[in-house]
C-alpha cells in the first residue's frame, strides 16, 4: 500500500490556528513533557535575539523552530508523533504573553489589544461569527498515560494561573516564561513588540503530516537521532490503557511500571519482552514462518485494532517470562519455584548465553511458560535444556550461521505447546565431522564451548567478566618455536586446547606472558578447568601441550553432547513406557470440561 506525506512551511501562527479545525494531540503513548530551564531559555532567547537583530516589525527574516510530525487521526485531531515538547513549549510561550499582555499598563493600547486578538485562535476555539474566545475549548490536548501533568496543563491553558511552589514542567516553564517575558521587558521595553511578532509571523515550523500513524512513526524514526525514541512498547501500553474500563486504569498503570522497573533491573525491557512473546503467539497460532514480523505490525494484526493486546492474562505472562531472565540475567530467586536453585539448570541457561545469536531465546522462553508448573519441571526443563544445548552446539560448529537453525528451531517452538518433551526436529548431521571440526572451531562458539567444558569440572557458575585466556600468548617470540613456521603456530595458538576461560582482573596481571609466568594468576582463578592446567603441567606450554588438550577437550565435550542426547531419549522412552505421561493439551481439556459440568 503507498503512503503519502503533506510537508509546508508555516509560521507559528499559521500552524497553530490550524488546531480550530483539527486539534492538537499529545497521544497516550508518548512521554511525559520533558523540558527544563534550560531548554527554554534557549528558546526565549533565541527568539529574542533574531527578533532584535535579524526580524522583528520591520524586517523579513525567518528562524527556523524544527519540525512537527503527525498524522490525522480517526478523530480528526492532529496526533503528534514528534515535536510533542516544542509545540507544547510554544502554547505555554503565547499563554504567558497572552497574560501578560491582557494585564499589562498599556493593556488597552491597539498594539496589545492587535497582539492578543492574534493569539487568542492560536490557543482556543473562538466563535466564528463574534469572535468571544472558549477558554476551556483548548486546541492542545495531552492525553500521556498517567501524567497528572494533562490536567495542570489544561489548567495553565485555560486560567493563565500556575502555582509557584509546583515542580511539575509545565508549571515551571510557564512561570519562567513570564519572568523570562517582564526581565526582557523591563529591559527594551520598545522591543517587546518585536519580540511577540516575529515569534508569531517569523519564526517558521515545518509540519509533516502523515496519511497514518505507521508512516508518522516511520518518518520520525528516520528524522529523529537524537532523544529518547518512541518504542513500540509506548504505543502498546496507550492501546492496552485504552482498552481497560476506567476502573482498572489505575492498577493497569502500577502494574506497567512495576514490569518496566524490573525489566530494566533484569537488564532487559518491556519492548522486549514483548518481542520474546510475539515468539509464544506465533507458536500456539503453528506460525513457523521464517519472516519474523516487526513487533508493532504483528501486535496490531491484519484489522490494525490490536487484538492480542486485550488478553486478559497478557500482563501476567510479561511477568512470567521476565521472571526467567530474572534468573537467566541477574541470579534472581523466583518465588515460589525451585528451579532457579538448581545449579545444573543455572549452568545449562548459562551455557546457552553464549550462543552467538538469539534463536535459543524462543524455545526456552516457550517452554518455561508452557510447562513451568509441571510436577516434574525441575527435571524437565534441565534434560530440554541440555538437549536443545547439544542441538545447538553442533550445527554451529559446522554450520556457523543463523540460517543453519533457524527454521528447525520455528518449528520446535510450535512442538513444545503441548508437549513437554517435543520432537526437536533437527536435520540430521554427521558427528564424526562435528569431532573433527571441534578443535579448531568458529571463534563465536569458543566461548560456549569452554562453558559447557568448565561447567562439566564445577558445581557453581563462572565469575562474571571471564575472558577467553590464550595459553600460549598470542603475540608469542619466534625464539620460542624456532624450527616451526609461524602460520602453524598462529593456527596451533587459536585451537580449543590452547584456551581457557580466565577471570578479567587475573587475566590482565598475567598478560601475555609465558606459561612458566603465568601460573600464579591461574592458581588464583576459581574456575576448576584453569587450576588444572597448574597441576597438569610441570614444564613450560608446548605445542604438544595444546594438541594433547584438544583430544582431552574434544573427547569430553563429545561424551556431554552424546550424554544430553541419550538423556533425552530416555526421558521420552520413559513418557512412554508403563507411566506414560499424559499430555498437557488432555489435562487442560479435561479441567474444562470439568468447570463446563460435563464431567
Amino acid at each position: 500500500m503507498s503512503t503519502s506525506i503533506n510537508v509546508s512551511k508555516q509560521s507559528v501562527l499559521e500552524l497553530l490556528t490550524t488546531g480550530r479545525s483539527k486539534p492538537f494531540v499529545i497521544p497516550e503513548y508518548q512521554r511525559p513533557y520533558m523540558w527544563t530551564d534550560d531548554q527554554i531559555t534557549v528558546l526565549f532567547d533565541d527568539v529574542w535575539e533574531f527578533a532584535i537583530n535579524i526580524g522583528g516589525l520591520k524586517r523579513n527574516g525567518t528562524y527556523f523552530l524544527g519540525s512537527i510530525v503527525s498524522f490525522e487521526n480517526e478523530r480528526g485531531e492532529q496526533e503528534i508523533i514528534d515535536g510533542q515538547q516544542r509545540i507544547t513549549s510554544l502554547f505555554l510561550l503565547l499563554r504567558a504573553i497572552y497574560t501578560k499582555l491582557c494585564k499589562g499598563d498599556d493593556k488597552n493600547s491597539d498594539a496589545a489589544k492587535n497582539f492578543i486578538s492574534k493569539i487568542e485562535p492560536a490557543i482556543w476555539r473562538t466563535d466564528n461569527l463574534t469572535g468571544k474566545v472558549d477558554y476551556s475549548d483548548i486546541l492542545l490536548t495531552s492525553r500521556v498515560v498517567d501524567d497528572e501533568g494533562n490536567n495542570i496543563l489544561r489548567h495553565i491553558l485555560e486560567t493563565g494561573e500556575a502555582n509557584p511552589a509546583a515542580e511539575d514542567n509545565y508549571s515551571r516553564n510557564y512561570l519562567l516564561f513570564q519572568r523570562l517575558y517582564d526581565e526582557h521587558c523591563s529591559q527594551a521595553p520598545l522591543q517587546i513588540y518585536d519580540f511577540i511578532y516575529a515569534l508569531l509571523y517569523q519564526a517558521i515550523l515545518l509540519p509533516i503530516g502523515a496519511d497514518s500513524q505507521d508512516t508518522a512513526l516511520t518518518i520520525f524514526s528516520t528524522l529523529n537521532n537524537r532523544g529518547l525514541q518512541l518504542s513500540d512498547a509506548d504505543i502498546f501500553k496507550a492501546k492496552m490503557y485504552n482498552n481497560l474500563p476506567d476502573s482498572e486504569k489505575d492498577a493497569f498503570i502500577k502494574q506497567w511500571q512495576c514490569l518496566d522497573k524490573e525489566a530494566h533491573e533484569a537488564h532487559e525491557s518491556i519492548q522486549q519482552l514483548f518481542y520474546y512473546y510475539m515468539f509464544y503467539l506465533r507458536a500456539k497460532e503453528g506460525d513457523v514462518s521464517s519472516t519474523t514480523p516487526g513487533i508493532r505490525k504483528y501486535y496490531s494484526g491484519k484489522n490494525n485494532k490490536f487484538e492480542r493486546l486485550c488478553d486478559a492474562d497478557l500482563m501476567d505472562n510479561l511477568n512470567t517470562v521476565l521472571n526467567l531472565w530474572k534468573v537467566i540475567n541477574t541470579n534472581q530467586d523466583v518465588p515460589a519455584e525451585t528451579w532457579d536453585n538448581d545449579c545444573k539448570v543455572k549452568k545449562a541457561l548459562d551455557t546457552l548465553t553464549s550462543y552467538p545469536n538469539e534463536f535459543w531465546k524462543y524455545p526456552v522462553v516457550i517452554y518455561y511458560l508452557c510447562h513451568r508448573k509441571d510436577a516434574d519441571f525441575d527435571r524437565e526443563f534441565l534434560i530440554f535444556l541440555n538437549k536443545l544445548i547439544e542441538e545447538l552446539l553442533t550445527r554451529y560448529i559446522l554450520f556457523p550461521t543463523i540460517n543453519a537453525v533457524k527454521a528447525d528451531i520455528l518449528k520446535l517452538d510450535a512442538n513444545i505447546i503441548d508437549d513437554a518433551h517435543p520432537e526437536m526436529g533437527f536435520r540430521p548431521i554427521d558427528k564424526e565431522h562435528v569431532r573433527e571440526r571441534l578443535q579448531l572451531p568458529h571463534r563465536n562458539i569458543v566461548r560456549m564451548l569452554l562453558k559447557a567444558y568448565a561447567y562439566n569440572h564445577q558445581d557453581h557458575l563462572l565469575p562474571d567478566n571471564w575472558q577467553i585466556e590464550h595459553i600460549l600468548p598470542q603475540h608469542w617470540q619466534k625464539t620460542f618455536f624456532p624450527d616451526v613456521e609461524d602460520d602453524v603456530v598462529n593456527e596451533q595458538i587459536e585451537h580449543i586446547g590452547n584456551k581457557t576461560p580466565f577471570e578479567r582482573k587475573l587475566n590482565i596481571v598475567a598478560s601475555d606472558g609465558y606459561f612458566l609466568k603465568k601460573q600464579e594468576q591461574y592458581k588464583d582463578s576459581e574456575i576448576e578447568i584453569t587450576k588444572i592446567l597448574v597441576t597438569s603441567i610441570d614444564s613450560d606450554w608446548t605445542l604438544g601441550n595444546i594438541k594433547h588438550r584438544d583430544e582431552i577437550i574434544t573427547s569430553e565435550i563429545m561424551q556431554l553432547l552424546d550424554k544430553w542426547n541419550k538423556d533425552y531419549k530416555e526421558y521420552g522412552n520413559e513418557l512412554n513406557g508403563e507411566g506414560e505421561k499424559v499430555p498437557e493439551a488432555f489435562l487442560r481439556q479435561l479441567e474444562e470440561y470439568k468447570k463446563k459440568g460435563l464431567i
